[in-house]
């Protein structure tokens, strides 16, 4: 737990371009971890689910920033 403190400790810090930059990436990644998976690459299971909570985390983190 002590890395997703300091993850949304950081995302805390940007900006609302830097947070959708961030959403974006995110989704890359889950994006490539799903082709990996379909393609009957080794992948790690946790991993798609880490990249789905932390697309969550920056998104409600945006709606914050947005609601100031």
């Amino acid at each position: 737990m002590a890395k997703s403190t300091e993850y949304v400790k950081s995302l805390r810090g940007k900006d609302e371009k830097a947070l959708g930059e961030e959403v974006a990436a995110l989704r890359r990644e889950q994006f490539n971890l799903r082709m990996q998976q379909a393609t009957g690459q080794a992948v790690k299971p946790h991993l798609v689910r880490e990249a789905r909570k932390n697309i969550a985390r920056v998104k409600t983190i945006a709606q914050q920033v947005k609601a100031k």
